[in-house]
Parts: C-alpha cells; structure tokens; sequence
C-alpha cells in the first residue's frame, strides 16, 4: 500500500500561482511513477502530469503543457506540481497518484484530492 496526502490547494485569482504538493508513505517512493489527475465539477477525473520514477521523464496534458511542472523528490518521498497561469478552467478537486508507469491507466494509488479553486 502506498498512503498518499495531498496539500497546497486554495483560492487563487486567474493569471496566479499555485504549487501541491503530495507526500508519500508506505512502500519505496522511489519504486513508483506518480501523477497529477484532476476532476472539474460535473467532469470525469482528467489526466494532468505524470513522471517517471527518477523525475527523467515527465508527461503532460495538452492544456497542462507551459504552465505547469511536475517534479519530485525521493529523499522527501514527495511529488509536486507547480501551477502557474492559472485560468479558471483550472478549478478542480486534484488528485496525486502513484503507479507503476506513467500511463495514466496505470495508477492504483490515489490521496484524497485538495481543492483548487481559479477567480476570474
């Protein structure tokens, strides 16, 4: 089992910043892809940003791509995800995820989300 624990969401205004971060326990951090999913009122759960174990590859949504980054720390046994150019097309519920590639099929692991919420 691997226990993961997103924070970092809020109340941001379009045009700003907002990093998560997921903190990860359980089994070997570092033996998981992990990945960034989010889920818009009245939307099925999307895809956002996965990256490999080493932090060597990572992958991104179209709408994602130039705004946001995905990286992570193994020693910290933590994923984040920096977001910026916040539109409010943002605003969703974002999940971490950790899995054993980074196809976003392949996620078995999921926290319990944290809100972020984009002002126009």
């Amino acid at each position: 089992q691997v226990q993961l624990v997103e924070s970092g969401g809020g109340l941001v205004q379009a045009g700003g910043s907002l990093r998560l971060s997921c903190a990860a326990s359980g089994r070997t951090f570092s033996n998981f892809a992990m990945g960034w999913f989010r889920r818009a009122p009245g939307k099925e759960r999307e895809f956002v940003a996965t990256i490999d174990w080493s932090g060597g590859s990572t992958y991104y949504a179209d709408d994602a791509k130039g705004r946001f980054t995905i990286s992570r720390d193994n020693a910290k046994n933590t994923v984040y995800l920096q977001m910026n150019s916040l539109k409010p097309d943002d605003t969703a519920v974002y999940y971490c995820a950790a899995g054993i590639t980074t196809a976003p099929g392949a996620f078995g692991f999921w926290g319990q989300g944290t809100q972020v919420t984009v002002s126009s």
